[in-house]
């Protein structure tokens, strides 16, 4: 298919969006990991946890692939029958820790460390009781981008064995990119207060991040979706090509690279095949390169004395990566041979693995999608940008994003007028009276970033009663109930917070950066 949309989409995104990188997490980097909405998709685990009971270690399992945690890489995990995954293999057979004790994450005195939190709460298991739930494993897609699955299905909580939650962790290959699905999470508010925790924690319990009001505390979700992503740490340039005959071997046109890597300059850059001669800028390699190792192969480059690794990798583009129906070969949008550099909404995963190419909070495969003839993908707004890659699907100046009225992070709910069209896609679309009746963008915080003062400018017609700041672990920093014009930022942290503002009987979300 003739993608004649890129130059669009070029004038849409600044350059940055489109070359985002994999993200590559050497052992011995320190970590900053990132928590963001994503759409709600889970996948099929069929494979059955054994030596399963209540408050115990499983035994160990061994992950289909490498994967990078906190800057080391892992090859086995054990899983808590109270709703982790550890990667503290010594502690299989072992008694695991029910009692949260009320602690927020991080804390170096948190019941568990080194672990994935898919919704960790006390939760009662039997392998001899099938009506408590089951838990399972699996793993989806194709090398080197499957996914490792873990499903907590139906898990009873203790004390409340009528009370169930389902949810999964989801591992990814290559990119060691964590999602975390949570399909139903309910309270058992006579044990343990209802205390449940979603998010990530280090060795030590010093570092961790939770999304925002998921961490320890009594909270309740439905469908909703969550990715962990350290992209800070990323040293590695990617570049991935499509293998034409499957053999694991490809000439790669490294003008590609070098166009990449130092646009004002491309032709001062060169690539060398050890370390050793990148930092002695000796035995350049020819610019039209064949791998010599198949499949993937490090090269080096040297960049005003900084030597950067370059990943090589081929891969089969008969298959579809991230499933979302896109062919891979398809999902290179500028046409240079190099899948990894292709990444519309710039959130550092290329298109052909990324299941939400836009970033809209709709899945791809919702999106892309032929209704006429001719082989036109589907463009609600007519501007020449297919609506799986466009971020404001209808054309009406509001991010699809931003039309999750009901803000429970899937657009495809949000029906304004009920007539079955999802506002997203409708221009003009006159929000109703259903409790949901003010456009975010009626609500305004700026400077962003911010310093000292945070200012809240509201356009809409309902009154602010509450403005709440989140750190990125989730803990709730400040609260104003009295002036909400603005709001003091200058005893924070320099970091990202979430914003909450309750207006009517709506409450609104925004990110903002403390500088």
């Amino acid at each position: 298919m003739e993608n004649n949309y890129l130059s669009k989409i070029i004038s849409f995104c600044p350059k940055a969006i489109l070359l985002g990188l994999l993200a590559f997490s050497p052992k011995g980097i320190a970590q900053s990991y990132t928590v963001t909405p994503i759409p709600f998709q889970v996948y099929t685990a069929d494979t059955q946890v054994q030596g399963t009971a209540d408050d115990l270690y499983s035994p160990v399992i061994t992950l289909p692939f490498n994967f990078t945690f906190y800057g080391n890489s892992y090859s086995q995990i054990v899983i808590s029958t109270n709703g982790y995954i550890d990667f503290r293999i010594g502690m299989t057979g072992l008694m695991s820790e029910w009692d949260l004790n009320g602690l927020t994450i991080p804390s170096a005195n948190f019941a568990t460390k080194n672990s994935i939190l898919g919704a960790y709460h006390d939760m009662y298991n039997s392998s001899q009781d099938p009506n408590v739930g089951s838990i399972t494993m699996g793993t989806f897609g194709f090398a080197p981008y499957r996914r490792f699955i873990v499903m907590f299905d139906n898990n009873s909580h203790y004390s409340c064995q009528a009370v169930k939650s389902s949810f999964q962790m989801i591992l990814y290959e290559t990119t060691n990119i964590i999602d975390v699905q949570l399909i139903d999470k309910p309270i058992c508010a006579g044990w343990e207060q209802g205390a449940a925790v979603t998010g990530i924690i280090n060795s030590t319990g010093t570092e961790a991040v939770t999304p925002p009001g998921r961490n320890t505390g009594a909270w309740t979700a439905f469908h909703e979706g969550w990715r962990f992503q350290d992209l800070e740490s990323s040293t590695a340039y990617n570049y991935t090509k499509c293998d034409a005959n499957t053999d694991g071997f490809e000439i790669f046109n490294l003008n590609v690279a070098q166009n990449d890597l130092w646009p004002a300059n491309p032709s001062g850059i060169h690539f060398y095949s050890s370390e050793t001669d990148a930092v002695s800028e000796t035995n350049a390699l020819s610019l039209n390169y064949t791998n010599t190792t198949a499949n993937e192969q490090t090269i080096y480059t040297n960049i005003g004395g900084l030597v950067k690794q370059i990943i090589l990798r081929t891969v089969d583009c008969a298959n579809d990566f991230d499933a979302d129906t896109v062919a891979s070969a398809d999902e290179d949008l500028n046409h240079d041979g190099n899948l990894a550099n292709d990444d519309t909404d710039g959130d550092g995963i290329p298109n052909f693995t990324d299941n939400d190419d836009d970033g809209d909070l709709v899945l791809t495969n919702v999106e892309y999608v032929f209704p006429k003839s001719g082989n036109a993908v589907l463009d609600t707004d007519s501007d020449g940008i297919p609506d799986y890659l466009d971020a404001d699907d209808d054309g009406d100046g509001v991010l699809t994003i931003n039309e999750d009225y009901n803000g429970n992070h899937n657009p495809i709910d949000d029906d304004t007028d009920n007539n079955g069209t999802p506002d997203y896609l409708q221009l003009g679309v006159a929000l109703g009276t259903n409790g949901f009746n003010i456009a975010k963008n009626s609500i305004a915080i700026f400077p962003n970033p911010a310093s000292d003062v945070l200012n809240i400018e509201n356009k809409s017609s309902e009154a602010i009663t509450n403005v709440s700041v989140y750190s990125i672990n989730g803990v709730l920093v400040k609260e104003a109930k009295n002036a909400m014009d603005k709001i003091s930022v200058s005893d924070l942290q320099t970091g990202v917070y979430f914003v909450k503002i309750q207006a009517g009987n709506q409450t609104l979300n925004y990110k903002f950066i403390k500088k």
